[in-house]
């Protein structure tokens, strides 16, 4: 085992490496609990202060009618999950609610929509409030479905920072998850973002039902890319009835640990955010995260249709742990 230990230390240098095989992510996973934690803190420590948070706030700007299938999703049209299709906001109410989000200490302010693509009159109200949340003083965030490349050029020109379109799983589980958009699609998404220079936010779900295997295959998925992404989102999910996972089984609390510090190593400059889910963390289990190189969070009473720790929560934590905002 030392031996082992020894040569993924140094396959987690600091160089950002893009070339991991399944194999030694497995390794990574099947360390003990505390030698993976260690090294994990230890790279954490080498690029970020490890007492700093990144604060974001996601805000629907157009919730439910989603034309896609996944199966985790309430906003999906296949599921009657009492999540009704709504318009998109006006402009002016989103840069309210940006201004809000500034006052109670997000740094990043993130917009999502329910759509396989954005098109239109819409796309161009979207583009409007990507400028007026960088008046606010905010960095801007989108998840909006799949783009093209003239798309990704024109958020860029409206000011848009990152854009956030997750991978969700391993390419081998995938089909399990979502039949409407192949993995492809959302591959050459990503490639159009990073063409065009915005920052790319991508990241995935655990317990969709998928093995450990399937956690390491997303992550070699994620480091490989041509560039890391520069915010990787881990969510853990959250159930809603009427979707095909409602009775899915919780992931581990510790397996979840261990596939922070398993991003944490593998994509060592990147920013790891605690996404959907952290309702049913406790506050141990996000220290732990913290502790083995999560640094970013989603701040606020909504994930965009499911609940989220209000600030108040996140500042009692903060102040407990020591932590301060990025």
């Amino acid at each position: 085992m030392c031996n082992q230990f020894s040569r993924l230390q140094k396959s987690a240098s600091p160089d950002l490496r893009r070339d991991w095989d399944q194999g030694e992510v497995l390794a990574l996973f099947d360390l003990p609990f505390n030698d993976l934690l260690y090294q994990a803190h230890q790279v954490h420590r080498m690029h970020f202060d490890p007492n700093a948070v990144q604060i974001s706030t996601l805000l629907s700007i157009k919730t439910g009618g989603c034309p896609e299938d996944c199966t985790y999703c309430p906003q999906s049209v296949h599921y009657d999950t009492g999540v009704d299709a709504e318009r998109l906001l006006d402009v002016d109410d989103v840069a309210a609610a940006a201004r809000r989000a500034r006052e109670a200490g997000a740094t990043r302010f993130c917009m999502g929509a329910a759509w396989r693509n954005p098109r239109g009159r819409n796309f161009e109200r979207v583009l409007e409030m990507v400028q007026r949340v960088r008046q606010e003083g905010l960095e801007t965030c989108a998840t909006l479905g799949m783009l093209d490349a003239d798309q990704a050029r024109q958020l860029k020109e409206a000011g848009l920072d990152f854009y956030n379109h997750n991978l969700d799983t391993s390419p081998e589980f995938y089909g399990e998850v979502i039949t409407t958009r192949t993995y492809q699609d959302r591959l050459e998404t990503l490639e159009h973002v990073r063409d065009n220079g915005i920052n790319v936010c991508c990241g995935g779900i655990l317990g969709l039902g998928e093995s450990r295997a399937d956690r390491a295959g997303l992550l070699r998925e994620l480091a490989n890319l041509p560039e890391h992404p520069q915010s990787v989102p881990v969510n853990q999910l959250v159930s809603v009835e009427g979707t095909p996972l409602e009775d899915a089984p919780e992931v581990d609390a510790l397996e979840f640990v261990r596939t922070i510090a398993v991003a944490r190593v593998m994509m060592p400059r990147s920013w790891v955010r605690l996404s959907a889910g952290r309702t049913a963390m406790s506050d141990e289990m996000q220290a732990l995260c913290f502790f083995a190189g999560a640094n970013s969070i989603f701040h606020g009473e909504k994930l965009l249709t499911t609940g989220n720790p209000d600030t108040r929560e996140d500042q009692a934590l903060f102040e407990r742990l020591g932590l301060h905002s990025a």
